[in-house]
């Protein structure tokens, strides 16, 4: 595939980017004010629970004391809403880099194969050009034969007193050439930042296709296909061979 073919179509994977990103981020900044309001009221509550302690019935105090209660608990579930955006946001951009990666690698196997190509075209035509000096060679020397022997009929003094010494085919030979079977390399050297982190059983950084373990406490959580067994996305939960262990034993 050539180069503008790859560009052109990561560039449309990545169309709806910007607008899928800045729809998470208003999200999350949405979720933060209504987490602010929540923490001003939880404020307004906590010092008229405190200035008015002596005066309040039991029964007020206890509704004030709830309504503190109800609004933590909305502020932890935007909390939670906001770090799950977060975590689509980063998974999101993370799964267009390792596309990038991975055209990058084909990218890179293509140029290599068509240089190997190039360069066995190059050295076929240079042995079939050996080749066909080699079969004139042997024409010359076939005429050469063919004159001495004529000679030899004739009887002549001259022609019986000559000595002619005949080439024997295989001094014309060319010398032949080797050339080895050249395969590219399946391990393509790509740059890998230091502070990426690391996924899977391989203590490897992503690329390719990857899962996800449906045990929300996997140490791990991503893996990458290869290293667990697997060649298409599986149906249903999945987990991983750590955490069904762990759901074996319990």
């Amino acid at each position: 595939m050539a180069a503008g073919m790859y560009l052109e179509h990561y560039l449309d994977s990545i169309e709806n980017l910007p607008f899928e990103l800045q729809r998470n981020f208003n999200l999350m900044r949405d979720l933060d004010q209504r987490t602010e309001d929540l923490k001003g009221q939880i404020d307004s509550l906590a010092k008229e629970y405190t200035a008015n302690a002596r005066t309040l019935s039991s029964e007020q105090k206890l509704s004030i004391l709830r309504q503190i209660q109800q609004s933590y608990s909305k502020c932890k579930e935007f909390g939670d809403d906001k770090v799950q955006l977060a975590m689509q946001t980063y998974e999101m951009v993370d799964k267009h880099i390792r596309r990038l990666d991975t055209d990058l690698a084909r990218f890179e196997a293509d140029l290599k194969e068509k240089q190997i190509e190039s360069t066995d075209y190059d050295s076929t035509s240079s042995k079939g050009k050996k080749a066909g000096d080699s079969r004139q060679k042997e024409k010359k020397a076939a005429k050469t034969r063919s004159k001495v022997k004529s000679s030899d009929e004739d009887g002549s003094p001259k022609s019986a007193q000559k000595k002619v010494k005949l080439l024997q085919p295989g001094e014309f030979n060319s010398p032949s050439s080797n050339f080895g079977n050249v395969h590219p390399s399946d391990v393509l050297d790509m740059p890998v930042d230091p502070n990426e982190p690391t996924y899977c059983l391989c203590h490897q950084v992503s690329y390719g296709e990857m899962i996800g373990c449906d045990n929300t406490d996997c140490s791990i959580e991503w893996f990458h296909f290869a290293c667990v067994g697997l060649t298409t996305k599986p149906r249903g939960k999945w987990y991983c061979p750590r955490c069904s262990q762990d759901r074996k034993r319990k």
